[in-house]
Protein backbone atom coordinates (compact mmCIF):
# COMPACT_ATOMS: atom_id res chain seq x y z
CA UNK A 1 0.00 0.00 0.00
CA UNK A 2 2.78 2.42 0.99
CA UNK A 3 4.70 1.77 -2.24
CA UNK A 4 1.58 2.28 -4.38
CA UNK A 5 0.76 5.47 -2.49
CA UNK A 6 4.16 6.95 -3.30
CA UNK A 7 3.96 5.65 -6.86
CA UNK A 8 0.78 7.69 -7.34
CA UNK A 9 2.54 10.80 -6.02
CA UNK A 10 5.54 10.15 -8.28
CA UNK A 11 3.29 9.77 -11.34
CA UNK A 12 1.30 12.95 -10.61
CA UNK A 13 4.50 14.93 -10.02
CA UNK A 14 6.43 13.52 -12.98
CA UNK A 15 3.66 14.22 -15.49
CA UNK A 16 3.37 17.78 -14.21
CA UNK A 17 7.14 18.35 -14.44
CA UNK A 18 7.28 16.90 -17.95
CA UNK A 19 4.42 19.15 -19.10
CA UNK A 20 5.98 22.25 -17.55
CA UNK A 21 9.40 21.45 -19.02
CA UNK A 22 7.89 21.11 -22.49
CA UNK A 23 6.00 24.39 -22.08
CA UNK A 24 9.17 26.19 -21.00
CA UNK A 25 11.12 24.69 -23.89
CA UNK A 26 8.49 25.91 -26.28
CA UNK A 27 8.53 29.38 -24.74
CA UNK A 28 12.31 29.54 -25.03
CA UNK A 29 12.04 28.66 -28.72
CA UNK A 30 9.99 31.73 -29.63
CA UNK A 31 11.61 34.57 -31.49
CA UNK A 32 13.46 32.29 -33.88
CA UNK A 33 13.96 33.57 -37.40
CA UNK A 34 10.97 32.90 -39.63
CA UNK A 35 11.82 30.37 -42.37
CA UNK A 36 11.85 31.82 -45.89
CA UNK A 37 8.84 29.72 -46.93
CA UNK A 38 6.78 31.44 -44.21
CA UNK A 39 8.04 34.99 -44.65
CA UNK A 40 4.71 36.12 -46.10
CA UNK A 41 2.55 34.80 -43.25
CA UNK A 42 3.04 37.70 -40.86
CA UNK A 43 3.98 41.31 -41.28
CA UNK A 44 6.61 42.48 -38.73
CA UNK A 45 3.88 44.15 -36.67
CA UNK A 46 1.59 41.12 -36.69
CA UNK A 47 4.48 38.77 -35.91
CA UNK A 48 5.23 40.84 -32.81
CA UNK A 49 1.56 40.52 -31.88
CA UNK A 50 1.70 36.76 -32.41
CA UNK A 51 4.75 36.49 -30.15
CA UNK A 52 2.97 38.39 -27.39
CA UNK A 53 -0.07 36.15 -27.81
CA UNK A 54 2.19 33.12 -27.48
CA UNK A 55 3.72 34.47 -24.27
CA UNK A 56 0.37 35.33 -22.71
CA UNK A 57 -1.03 31.88 -23.50
CA UNK A 58 2.08 30.12 -22.22
CA UNK A 59 2.11 32.01 -18.92
CA UNK A 60 -1.60 31.39 -18.52
CA UNK A 61 -1.14 27.65 -19.16
CA UNK A 62 1.77 27.45 -16.70
CA UNK A 63 -0.26 29.04 -13.92
CA UNK A 64 -3.34 26.93 -14.68
CA UNK A 65 -1.40 23.66 -14.75
CA UNK A 66 0.51 24.55 -11.59
CA UNK A 67 -2.65 25.29 -9.65
CA UNK A 68 -4.42 22.13 -10.85
CA UNK A 69 -1.34 20.08 -9.96
CA UNK A 70 -1.20 21.58 -6.46
CA UNK A 71 -4.91 20.96 -5.86
CA UNK A 72 -4.70 17.36 -7.08
CA UNK A 73 -1.56 16.59 -5.09
CA UNK A 74 -2.87 18.08 -1.83
CA UNK A 75 -6.25 16.35 -2.27
CA UNK A 76 -4.55 13.03 -2.92
CA UNK A 77 -2.08 13.30 -0.03
CA UNK A 78 -4.95 14.21 2.32
CA UNK A 79 -6.75 11.03 1.23
CA UNK A 80 -9.53 13.14 -0.23
CA UNK A 81 -10.67 10.59 -2.80
CA UNK A 82 -11.21 7.89 -0.19
CA UNK A 83 -12.59 10.24 2.46
CA UNK A 84 -15.19 11.61 0.05
CA UNK A 85 -16.40 8.09 -0.73
CA UNK A 86 -16.50 7.16 2.94
CA UNK A 87 -18.56 10.28 3.72
CA UNK A 88 -21.01 9.64 0.86
CA UNK A 89 -21.42 6.01 1.88
CA UNK A 90 -23.08 7.23 5.05
CA UNK A 91 -25.89 8.76 2.98
CA UNK A 92 -26.35 6.29 0.13
CA UNK A 93 -26.51 2.54 0.57
CA UNK A 94 -26.76 1.94 -3.16
CA UNK A 95 -23.22 1.85 -4.69
CA UNK A 96 -24.55 3.06 -8.05
CA UNK A 97 -26.06 6.22 -6.58
CA UNK A 98 -22.91 6.77 -4.52
CA UNK A 99 -20.79 6.56 -7.67
CA UNK A 100 -22.94 9.08 -9.55
CA UNK A 101 -23.01 11.58 -6.67
CA UNK A 102 -19.26 11.07 -6.19
CA UNK A 103 -18.46 11.93 -9.81
CA UNK A 104 -20.92 14.84 -9.71
CA UNK A 105 -19.08 16.36 -6.73
CA UNK A 106 -15.65 15.81 -8.29
CA UNK A 107 -16.86 17.27 -11.61
CA UNK A 108 -18.47 20.27 -9.91
CA UNK A 109 -15.36 21.01 -7.86
CA UNK A 110 -13.15 20.74 -10.96
CA UNK A 111 -15.51 23.00 -12.90
CA UNK A 112 -15.53 25.64 -10.16
CA UNK A 113 -11.73 25.69 -10.04
CA UNK A 114 -11.45 25.90 -13.85
CA UNK A 115 -14.20 28.49 -14.35
CA UNK A 116 -12.08 31.58 -13.51
CA UNK A 117 -9.46 30.37 -15.97
CA UNK A 118 -12.07 29.94 -18.69
CA UNK A 119 -13.39 33.44 -18.01
CA UNK A 120 -9.88 34.92 -18.08
CA UNK A 121 -8.97 33.11 -21.29
CA UNK A 122 -12.14 34.26 -23.06
CA UNK A 123 -12.58 37.81 -21.81
CA UNK A 124 -8.97 38.83 -21.19
CA UNK A 125 -6.55 36.97 -23.47
CA UNK A 126 -8.82 36.27 -26.46
CA UNK A 127 -10.42 39.71 -26.07
CA UNK A 128 -7.03 41.42 -25.96
CA UNK A 129 -6.03 39.96 -29.32
CA UNK A 130 -9.37 40.52 -31.04
CA UNK A 131 -10.57 36.90 -31.14
CA UNK A 132 -13.42 36.94 -28.65
CA UNK A 133 -16.91 37.80 -29.88
CA UNK A 134 -18.78 36.13 -27.03
CA UNK A 135 -20.80 38.21 -24.57
CA UNK A 136 -21.13 37.54 -20.86
CA UNK A 137 -24.73 36.42 -21.45
CA UNK A 138 -23.72 34.01 -24.20
CA UNK A 139 -20.85 32.68 -22.07
CA UNK A 140 -23.22 31.91 -19.19
CA UNK A 141 -25.79 30.30 -21.50
CA UNK A 142 -23.05 28.14 -23.08
CA UNK A 143 -21.81 27.15 -19.62
CA UNK A 144 -25.31 26.08 -18.53
CA UNK A 145 -25.96 24.15 -21.74
CA UNK A 146 -22.59 22.37 -21.74
CA UNK A 147 -23.02 21.47 -18.06
CA UNK A 148 -26.46 19.99 -18.71
CA UNK A 149 -25.18 18.03 -21.71
CA UNK A 150 -22.29 16.68 -19.62
CA UNK A 151 -24.70 15.77 -16.84
CA UNK A 152 -27.15 14.02 -19.16
CA UNK A 153 -24.77 12.28 -21.58
CA UNK A 154 -21.80 11.81 -19.25
CA UNK A 155 -24.02 10.84 -16.34
CA UNK A 156 -25.96 8.41 -18.49
CA UNK A 157 -22.79 6.77 -19.79
CA UNK A 158 -21.30 6.51 -16.28
CA UNK A 159 -24.55 5.05 -14.97
CA UNK A 160 -24.55 2.34 -17.63
CA UNK A 161 -20.88 1.49 -17.09
CA UNK A 162 -21.29 1.40 -13.31
CA UNK A 163 -24.32 -0.89 -13.66
CA UNK A 164 -22.33 -3.24 -15.84
CA UNK A 165 -19.40 -3.10 -13.43
CA UNK A 166 -21.45 -4.16 -10.42
CA UNK A 167 -23.66 -6.70 -12.17
CA UNK A 168 -21.66 -8.45 -14.90
CA UNK A 169 -18.40 -9.39 -13.17
CA UNK A 170 -15.79 -10.75 -15.59
CA UNK A 171 -17.94 -9.76 -18.56
CA UNK A 172 -17.73 -6.06 -17.67
CA UNK A 173 -14.89 -5.10 -19.97
CA UNK A 174 -16.49 -6.77 -23.02
CA UNK A 175 -19.95 -5.31 -22.42
CA UNK A 176 -18.41 -1.96 -21.48
CA UNK A 177 -16.51 -1.97 -24.76
CA UNK A 178 -19.75 -2.60 -26.66
CA UNK A 179 -21.30 0.40 -24.91
CA UNK A 180 -18.31 2.59 -25.80
CA UNK A 181 -18.43 1.53 -29.46
CA UNK A 182 -22.15 2.28 -29.78
CA UNK A 183 -21.67 5.59 -27.97
CA UNK A 184 -18.81 6.63 -30.31
CA UNK A 185 -20.81 5.79 -33.43
CA UNK A 186 -23.87 7.67 -32.21
CA UNK A 187 -21.82 10.66 -31.06
CA UNK A 188 -20.18 11.03 -34.47
CA UNK A 189 -23.45 10.58 -36.33
CA UNK A 190 -25.53 12.90 -34.15
CA UNK A 191 -23.04 15.57 -33.08
CA UNK A 192 -23.68 17.98 -35.94
CA UNK A 193 -27.42 17.31 -35.96
CA UNK A 194 -28.21 17.33 -32.24
CA UNK A 195 -25.42 18.93 -30.19
CA UNK A 196 -24.20 21.73 -32.47
CA UNK A 197 -27.69 23.28 -32.98
CA UNK A 198 -27.89 23.80 -29.22
CA UNK A 199 -25.05 26.29 -29.51
CA UNK A 200 -24.95 27.51 -33.12
CA UNK A 201 -27.16 28.06 -36.11
CA UNK A 202 -26.44 25.93 -39.15
CA UNK A 203 -27.88 27.20 -42.40
CA UNK A 204 -27.56 25.55 -45.82
CA UNK A 205 -24.95 27.22 -47.99
CA UNK A 206 -26.70 29.45 -50.48
CA UNK A 207 -26.66 28.51 -54.15
CA UNK A 208 -23.75 30.10 -55.91
CA UNK A 209 -20.23 29.68 -57.19
CA UNK A 210 -18.83 28.30 -53.92
CA UNK A 211 -21.49 25.61 -53.55
CA UNK A 212 -21.08 24.59 -57.18
CA UNK A 213 -17.29 24.45 -56.81
CA UNK A 214 -17.59 22.23 -53.73
CA UNK A 215 -20.04 19.87 -55.42
CA UNK A 216 -17.94 19.77 -58.58
CA UNK A 217 -14.81 18.80 -56.67
CA UNK A 218 -16.72 16.24 -54.58
CA UNK A 219 -17.95 14.51 -57.72
CA UNK A 220 -14.47 14.66 -59.27
CA UNK A 221 -12.92 13.12 -56.15
CA UNK A 222 -15.52 10.35 -55.96
CA UNK A 223 -17.06 11.86 -52.85
CA UNK A 224 -20.43 13.39 -53.78
CA UNK A 225 -21.36 16.28 -51.48
CA UNK A 226 -25.04 17.14 -51.20
CA UNK A 227 -25.30 18.89 -47.86
CA UNK A 228 -23.13 21.93 -47.15
CA UNK A 229 -23.93 24.05 -44.08
CA UNK A 230 -22.61 27.34 -42.73
CA UNK A 231 -22.22 27.68 -38.96
CA UNK A 232 -22.25 31.07 -37.24
CA UNK A 233 -18.90 30.62 -35.49
CA UNK A 234 -18.39 34.39 -35.57
CA UNK A 235 -20.81 34.80 -32.66
CA UNK A 236 -18.04 33.54 -30.35
CA UNK A 237 -14.71 33.93 -32.10
CA UNK A 238 -13.03 35.28 -35.22
CA UNK A 239 -11.11 32.00 -35.64
CA UNK A 240 -12.01 29.89 -38.68
CA UNK A 241 -12.67 26.19 -39.16
CA UNK A 242 -14.38 23.55 -41.30
CA UNK A 243 -15.26 19.92 -40.73
CA UNK A 244 -17.18 16.86 -41.91
CA UNK A 245 -19.70 15.00 -39.78
CA UNK A 246 -21.78 11.86 -40.07
CA UNK A 247 -21.52 8.70 -42.15
CA UNK A 248 -22.52 7.60 -45.61
CA UNK A 249 -25.50 9.45 -47.05
CA UNK A 250 -25.96 11.39 -43.81
CA UNK A 251 -22.56 13.06 -43.93
CA UNK A 252 -22.45 16.81 -44.18
CA UNK A 253 -19.87 19.52 -44.80
CA UNK A 254 -19.85 22.34 -42.26
CA UNK A 255 -18.09 25.63 -42.95
CA UNK A 256 -17.60 28.37 -40.39
CA UNK A 257 -18.80 31.75 -41.61
CA UNK A 258 -15.40 33.13 -40.62
CA UNK A 259 -13.73 30.69 -43.02
CA UNK A 260 -15.91 31.90 -45.90
CA UNK A 261 -15.10 35.51 -45.03
CA UNK A 262 -11.34 35.05 -44.89
CA UNK A 263 -10.61 32.60 -47.70
CA UNK A 264 -11.04 32.66 -51.45
CA UNK A 265 -13.22 30.08 -53.16
CA UNK A 266 -10.27 27.95 -54.42
CA UNK A 267 -8.72 27.98 -50.92
CA UNK A 268 -11.97 26.81 -49.30
CA UNK A 269 -12.29 23.99 -51.83
CA UNK A 270 -8.66 23.04 -51.19
CA UNK A 271 -9.26 22.87 -47.42
CA UNK A 272 -12.30 20.67 -48.05
CA UNK A 273 -10.24 18.55 -50.45
CA UNK A 274 -7.90 17.89 -47.52
CA UNK A 275 -10.86 16.81 -45.37
CA UNK A 276 -12.21 14.60 -48.16
CA UNK A 277 -8.73 13.08 -48.33
CA UNK A 278 -9.18 11.84 -44.77
CA UNK A 279 -12.35 10.01 -45.82
CA UNK A 280 -10.92 8.62 -49.05
CA UNK A 281 -7.81 7.36 -47.28
CA UNK A 282 -9.92 5.63 -44.63
CA UNK A 283 -8.55 7.73 -41.78
CA UNK A 284 -11.94 8.05 -40.09
CA UNK A 285 -12.26 4.28 -39.73
CA UNK A 286 -8.60 3.82 -38.81
CA UNK A 287 -9.00 6.32 -35.98
CA UNK A 288 -12.18 4.62 -34.84
CA UNK A 289 -10.56 1.18 -34.85
CA UNK A 290 -7.56 2.55 -32.95
CA UNK A 291 -9.87 4.13 -30.39
CA UNK A 292 -11.80 0.87 -29.97
CA UNK A 293 -8.58 -1.11 -29.55
CA UNK A 294 -7.33 1.37 -26.97
CA UNK A 295 -10.66 1.25 -25.11
CA UNK A 296 -10.59 -2.56 -25.11
CA UNK A 297 -7.10 -2.67 -23.60
CA UNK A 298 -7.85 -0.05 -20.96
CA UNK A 299 -11.21 -1.56 -19.99
CA UNK A 300 -9.62 -4.97 -19.55
CA UNK A 301 -6.76 -3.55 -17.46
CA UNK A 302 -9.27 -1.57 -15.42
CA UNK A 303 -11.33 -4.69 -14.72
CA UNK A 304 -8.17 -6.40 -13.43
CA UNK A 305 -7.03 -3.42 -11.37
CA UNK A 306 -10.46 -2.93 -9.80
CA UNK A 307 -9.94 -6.14 -7.81
CA UNK A 308 -6.99 -4.58 -5.97
CA UNK A 309 -7.65 -3.37 -2.41
CA UNK A 310 -4.24 -1.65 -2.46
CA UNK A 311 -5.59 0.96 -4.86
CA UNK A 312 -8.42 1.81 -2.47
CA UNK A 313 -6.00 2.06 0.46
CA UNK A 314 -3.61 4.28 -1.51
CA UNK A 315 -6.52 6.61 -2.31
CA UNK A 316 -7.32 6.95 1.38
CA UNK A 317 -10.21 4.49 1.78
CA UNK A 318 -9.92 1.85 4.50
CA UNK A 319 -13.50 0.56 4.62
CA UNK A 320 -14.73 -2.94 3.94
CA UNK A 321 -16.65 -2.20 0.73
CA UNK A 322 -15.01 -3.77 -2.31
CA UNK A 323 -14.89 -3.27 -5.24
CA UNK A 324 -15.67 0.45 -5.55
CA UNK A 325 -16.23 1.52 -9.17
CA UNK A 326 -15.43 5.22 -8.88
CA UNK A 327 -12.33 4.81 -6.70
CA UNK A 328 -11.02 2.04 -8.95
CA UNK A 329 -11.60 4.29 -11.98
CA UNK A 330 -9.69 7.19 -10.43
CA UNK A 331 -6.88 4.90 -9.34
CA UNK A 332 -6.68 3.43 -12.82
CA UNK A 333 -6.64 6.89 -14.44
CA UNK A 334 -3.73 7.94 -12.24
CA UNK A 335 -1.77 4.70 -12.45
CA UNK A 336 -2.00 4.35 -16.22
CA UNK A 337 -1.62 8.02 -17.12
CA UNK A 338 2.06 7.47 -18.12
CA UNK A 339 0.97 4.66 -20.46
CA UNK A 340 -1.69 6.95 -21.87
CA UNK A 341 0.94 9.63 -22.52
CA UNK A 342 3.18 7.14 -24.31
CA UNK A 343 0.22 5.94 -26.35
CA UNK A 344 -0.47 9.59 -27.13
CA UNK A 345 2.95 9.85 -28.78
CA UNK A 346 1.97 7.03 -31.12
CA UNK A 347 -1.49 8.37 -31.90
CA UNK A 348 -0.16 11.89 -32.49
CA UNK A 349 2.50 10.50 -34.80
CA UNK A 350 -0.13 8.54 -36.70
CA UNK A 351 -2.35 11.62 -36.87
CA UNK A 352 0.46 13.75 -38.31
CA UNK A 353 1.10 11.08 -40.94
CA UNK A 354 -2.60 11.16 -41.86
CA UNK A 355 -2.49 14.95 -42.20
CA UNK A 356 0.38 14.63 -44.66
CA UNK A 357 -1.57 12.08 -46.69
CA UNK A 358 -4.72 14.21 -46.70
CA UNK A 359 -2.60 17.12 -47.94
CA UNK A 360 -1.18 14.84 -50.63
CA UNK A 361 -4.73 13.94 -51.68
CA UNK A 362 -5.54 17.62 -52.19
CA UNK A 363 -2.25 18.12 -54.04
CA UNK A 364 -2.99 15.17 -56.33
CA UNK A 365 -6.04 17.13 -57.52
CA UNK A 366 -3.87 20.17 -58.35
CA UNK A 367 -4.85 22.06 -55.22
CA UNK A 368 -1.50 22.11 -53.45
CA UNK A 369 -0.84 25.83 -53.94
CA UNK A 370 -4.38 26.79 -52.92
CA UNK A 371 -4.05 24.60 -49.82
CA UNK A 372 -0.78 26.29 -48.91
CA UNK A 373 -2.22 29.80 -49.20
CA UNK A 374 -5.30 28.68 -47.27
CA UNK A 375 -3.18 27.20 -44.47
CA UNK A 376 -1.12 30.37 -44.32
CA UNK A 377 -4.26 32.45 -43.95
CA UNK A 378 -5.58 30.20 -41.18
CA UNK A 379 -2.22 30.42 -39.41
CA UNK A 380 -2.12 34.21 -39.66
CA UNK A 381 -5.73 34.71 -38.60
CA UNK A 382 -5.32 32.40 -35.59
CA UNK A 383 -1.91 33.86 -34.61
CA UNK A 384 -0.43 30.36 -34.64
CA UNK A 385 3.18 29.67 -33.71
CA UNK A 386 5.48 29.35 -36.72
CA UNK A 387 8.50 28.00 -34.82
CA UNK A 388 7.40 25.61 -32.05
CA UNK A 389 10.07 23.52 -30.35
CA UNK A 390 10.48 20.16 -32.18
CA UNK A 391 10.11 18.16 -28.96
CA UNK A 392 6.93 20.04 -28.07
CA UNK A 393 5.58 19.25 -31.53
CA UNK A 394 6.51 15.57 -31.16
CA UNK A 395 4.68 15.24 -27.84
CA UNK A 396 1.68 17.55 -28.25
CA UNK A 397 0.90 18.22 -31.92
CA UNK A 398 -1.67 16.09 -33.72
CA UNK A 399 -0.90 18.09 -36.90
CA UNK A 400 2.47 18.81 -38.50
CA UNK A 401 3.71 22.38 -38.30
CA UNK A 402 2.89 24.74 -41.16
CA UNK A 403 6.49 24.58 -42.42
CA UNK A 404 6.48 20.77 -42.41
CA UNK A 405 3.21 20.66 -44.34
CA UNK A 406 4.38 23.17 -46.94
CA UNK A 407 7.67 21.33 -47.45
CA UNK A 408 5.81 18.05 -47.91
CA UNK A 409 3.30 19.55 -50.35
CA UNK A 410 6.09 21.13 -52.39
CA UNK A 411 8.09 17.90 -52.40
CA UNK A 412 10.99 19.33 -50.38
CA UNK A 413 10.43 16.63 -47.77
CA UNK A 414 9.34 13.40 -49.47
CA UNK A 415 8.78 11.18 -46.42
CA UNK A 416 5.41 9.53 -45.95
CA UNK A 417 3.93 10.00 -49.36
CA UNK A 418 0.22 10.07 -50.08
Amino acid sequence: MISLYFLFIAIITTIFLVDITLDLLNMSHRGKDIPQQLSDVYSPEKYYLQQQYEVDNARFALFHKSLMFAVLLVFFIAGGFGRLHQWLSGFFLNPLITALVYFAIIGLASGIISLPFSIWNTFVIEEKYGFNKSTVKLFIIDLIKSSLITLIIGGGLLTLLACLFYRTGDWFWILGLAVMVVFSLLANALYSRVIVPLFNKQEPLEDGALLEAIKKFGNLAGFPVDKVYVIDGSKRSTKANAYFAGYGKNRRVVLYDTLIEKMSEPEIVAVLAHEIGHYRKGHIWINMFTGILQAAIFLYLFSVLSASTEVLLALGYSGNEHPVFHLALIGFALLFSPAERILGLLTHGMSRMMEYRADAFASSHDMGEELITGLKKLTAENLSNLTPHPLYVFVNYSHPTLLQRINRIKGIDKKCGG
